[in-house]
């Protein structure tokens, strides 16, 4: 948009900026309308809104979309390949049994949740609850006690991994619309979740373990169907530690190289460090990791190409939703940030001196409780908060904590606008108003710890 300038005020740009999140809440809660088609739509008319010019739109529109998606697809598709193949080999069983012999039968809760955890790397929220609950269940059944005792801590496992860290799709999202760096934002995450998890998954499992002490007459008795066939030849527990914490290493390590070429320790002309920081870029990261479990999950279990083939696809349908309102959120920003929006907000902001961390939290927290949608939630926050936070001189680690932040204000409070609340509802038997009292409150807990962690962490860095 060369020779092109904003003309509108900052009233009447944030006038906007405001019709537009209301419309979206309006479309999607009342309308019912996809996320997707209403952040495309909306978009649209924001552009002509703003006095984007006719012949650019398009351009912005696509542009945002095609660079948000660019990074985005690669590691959630990546990740949902990688915690199927976990899933299919059995991985997740084995994984769960060897944290009830290392902690034992007391500790199974938390046991539970340590599993969880790893589980919950590659795997989204949904998938990995389904996953695991009925190992939950078993456990349950063979050592009796309140279900929530032993189901709280996995399932906020499973959601602060998927709120929190990377390559979960809200997560990577907001990294790329703020420009943080992945691999702090990932060592920031992972700093939010242990502590979130404990406190909101273990203690208050306890908590609410003794306020609804119901336990379930039979194991995964609210799944419907029939239990799969037990996997004949499931892979070491090692294995699957290994392949979890493959992607893991590679990033941190590519985030290592990154700063002792800052500091002048290496060269980055040098052909050992280019080959080592591309083996630790994100999506060649995934890459690895997943073709590494195709042959020690797959191919070395007995599995041949065409099963294997079979598995990986079957991840890819599921995640295609999420994929395309992670690009349509990127798309919403990009309006957002050429129109001239996110600079009249930045203005706005410092003179009513609220920090930028919080307003990033709190707009995030209104859009998380009026439409229901984490993901809407964090790239809508994001993308309306990244110019201000581009213009502020943020040094990286809290530009990564003020993402980290957002985040957290995208888990507040799930009720029932929320798919997640009905989930976890009907798969552990609960009605609504227990479901309100249990995992409403958890999620709150979750979002302001999170905030506290990242507001402390950028303080400091």
């Amino acid at each position: 948009m060369e020779g092109w300038s904003q003309t509108l005020g900052a009233a009447p740009l944030l006038g906007i900026a405001a019709g537009a999140i209301a419309l979206i809440l309006v479309l999607v809660i009342k309308f019912k309308l996809h996320a997707f088609l209403t952040l495309v739509l909306v978009s649209l008319l924001t552009a002509f809104a703003t006095g984007i010019p006719a012949g650019s739109i398009a351009d912005v529109l696509v542009g945002s979309f095609g660079g948000t998606l660019g990074s985005v697809a690669l590691l959630v598709g990546l990740g949902a390949m990688l915690g199927k193949l976990i899933e299919h080999s059995g991985g997740a069983t084995v994984l769960a049994e060897k944290m009830i012999d290392l902690f034992g039968e007391k500790r199974a809760p938390l046991a539970l949740g340590v599993a969880s955890l790893f589980m919950g790397f590659p795997m989204f929220f949904d998938a990995g609850l389904v996953v695991m609950l009925p190992i939950v269940f078993a456990v349950a059944s063979r050592l009796g006690g309140p279900i929530l005792l032993y189901a709280m801590p996995s399932a906020v496992a499973f959601s602060a991994m998927h709120v929190f860290v990377p390559p979960h799709p809200g997560p990577v999202t907001a990294t790329e619309l703020y420009g943080a760096n992945l691999g702090v934002v990932l060592a920031i995450g992972l700093l939010c979740v242990i502590p979130t998890f404990y406190l909101t998954g273990v203690v208050w499992g306890r908590v609410t373990a003794k306020k609804f002490p119901y336990t379930l007459d039979t194991v995964g008795a609210v799944f419907g169907g029939g239990d799969e066939e037990p996997v004949s030849k499931p892979p070491a527990v090692g294995t699957v530690i290994a392949v979890l914490l493959l992607p893991m290493v590679l990033i941190f390590l590519n985030t290592g190289l990154d700063f002792l070429r800052a500091a002048g320790a290496v060269s980055e002309d040098a052909v050992w460090y280019g080959i080592l920081t591309t083996f630790g870029a994100s999506p060649v990261a995934l890459l690895i990791s997943v073709l590494v479990a195709l042959i020690v999950l797959g191919f070395r279990r007995g599995e041949n190409g065409t099963a294997l083939e079979k598995i990986v696809d079957s991840s890819l349908g599921p995640i295609c939703s999420v994929v395309l309102i992670t690009g349509a959120g990127g798309m919403f920003g990009g309006v957002l940030r050429s129109s001239g929006i996110g600079d009249a907000l930045s203005g706005v902001l410092s003179d009513l001196g609220l920090p930028l961390i919080l307003a990033a939290y709190i707009i995030a927290v209104v859009m998380r409780v009026a439409q229901g949608s984490a993901t809407v939630a964090l790239v809508t926050a994001a993308g309306l908060m990244a110019p201000a936070v581009a213009a502020a001189g943020y040094s990286p680690g809290q530009i990564a904590a003020i993402t980290v932040a957002t985040a957290a204000g995208s888990v507040f409070a799930s009720h029932v606008n929320d798919s997640g609340f009905w989930l976890v509802g009907r798969l552990l038997n609960m009605d609504v108003a227990t479901t309100l009292r249990t995992w409403t409150v958890q999620q709150t807990i979750e979002s302001l710890i999170g905030f506290l962690i990242a507001g402390a962490l950028f303080l400091i860095l």
